[in-house]
């Protein structure tokens, strides 16, 4: 049995992850997380401790997933300005009302909006990753200035919290469902924003 439950782990999480970040952590009842990871209560008290263990591990899970995605994106382009403008276009590119899934919103945000005041320690798990993620993009900012595609001048902390902040208001605007045009045109704004920092526009 133990066995089987760790066979499934990665399973369940990535179940469970949908389930969150669809309808958030109050949101969730146990009986839709029996349902939808198709486990017992014994099982999933076996394998996560409780519904704060798993919820902790499908943020985490959740954050991981997106960290891998961003990496792969980057990966594709030579310039690292390039594919971080292009990340924030696709990002618009993919809030359609038609296409999306039925939470556009970044779940490590929906979770710090929701736990502020009703779940401190969630809500300081997900100000954690949202930190670890700031200092992943500001080391990122920082190969491209020293890689001469960056101003020598930028503040390369202060710049990363400006990418994480349009990156949360893209996903944020996906809510609103509006016109793919209008996102795509936001996109593109907002990639706008990064030539201000390029040494050559």
């Amino acid at each position: 049995m133990a066995r089987q439950a760790r066979y499934d782990r990665k399973t369940a999480l990535d179940k469970a992850v949908g389930l969150f970040w669809e309808k958030g952590y109050h949101g969730s009842s146990m009986k839709q997380i029996e349902q939808v990871l198709d486990m017992r209560p014994g099982s999933i008290y076996a394998t996560f401790g409780s519904k704060d263990g798993l919820f902790t591990e499908a943020l985490a899970s959740y954050a991981e997933q997106a960290g891998r995605e961003m990496a792969a994106h980057l990966a594709g382009y030579d310039s690292i300005v390039d594919g971080l403008q292009d990340y924030l276009r696709n990002i618009a590119g993919s809030c359609n009302p038609e296409t999306q899934s039925p939470a556009q919103a970044c779940m490590i945000v929906k979770t710090l909006f929701e736990a502020s005041n009703t779940h401190s320690l969630l809500a300081d798990q997900a100000n954690s990753i949202l930190a670890a993620i700031e200092r992943s993009l500001t080391d990122l900012l920082n190969q491209a200035r020293q890689r001469g595609e960056l101003v020598p001048t930028v503040d390369c902390e202060r710049l990363a919290r400006l990418f994480q902040a349009q990156i949360m208001g893209l996903r944020s605007m996906g809510e609103r469902h509006l016109a793919p045009r209008a996102m795509q045109q936001l996109g593109d704004d907002m990639a706008a924003i990064l030539d201000g920092y390029r040494t050559h526009h």
